[in-house]
């Protein structure tokens, strides 16, 4: 007699559980964490960008979004449209080793141009040279899982504001708690609309975090 093994999936969740869902995940996509990082620098923090003018700090945001956002978008979009890819989603592994090639180039180009600028500060560097790790990372995870890109992007975020809670410039941990919500909410709508198991979300939360850290050691 032969006998079935199920596996307990999770509840569907009502539709508009799903929608938010959904719409967390694409406010909130890897490819805009750095653009939201940057924009945290140059217009919150009294310390990192002071004494620029607006104008400056508005061309800093501006350069982030176009080489770690805009073009690595674009280049997927080009991939996508020639059929070297089936979907801009990357739903299986092997469709996701070229875009993390190109976006590896993009991320180490704006790490090198705003790390070789002597007014850049250091948080804003390390950031960015712990982004390029992460998207090393997820390339190198991806031969053997199909790690999280939204796990890497918002582990990354909250390593990063814990860094800033314990420089003493945010004194309160305000900023690094909002960063730990925004993580959980993320994680947890990549649980309710991906086909990611809890272990490629945690997998990518940890690699995004450790990156981060690398960044500061290799300062």
């Amino acid at each position: 007699m032969s006998t079935t093994t199920l596996t307990a999936l999770p509840p569907k969740q009502p539709a508009i559980v799903r929608a938010l869902a959904h719409l967390f995940s694409y406010i909130f996509h890897p490819l805009f964490i750095p653009a939201y990082v940057t924009a945290f620098l140059v217009f919150v923090d009294p310390y990192a960008f002071a004494g620029v003018t607006y104008k400056y700090k508005l061309f800093r945001l501006i350069s982030v979004f176009f080489n770690t956002a805009l073009i690595p978008g674009f280049a997927v979009f080009l991939m996508w449209r020639l059929k070297l890819i089936a979907s801009m989603q990357l739903r299986t592994q092997k469709e996701r080793i070229i875009p993390y090639a190109a976006a590896m180039i993009f991320y180490f180009w704006a790490w090198y141009v705003f790390h070789k600028q002597a007014d850049n500060p250091q948080a804003f560097t390390d950031f960015l040279l712990g982004s390029f790790l992460a998207i090393c990372a997820a390339w190198f995870l991806n031969i053997v899982t199909k790690v999280s890109m939204h796990g890497i992007g918002v582990g990354g975020l909250a390593f990063f504001f814990l860094l800033q809670a314990f420089n003493g410039q945010d004194v309160t941990g305000i900023y690094f708690s909002i960063a730990i919500f925004i993580a959980g909410l993320v994680c947890t709508s990549r649980l309710i609309v991906s086909d990611h198991t809890q272990r490629e979300i945690y997998l990518g939360f940890v690699a995004g975090a450790f990156c981060q850290l690398l960044a500061v050691w290799f300062r």
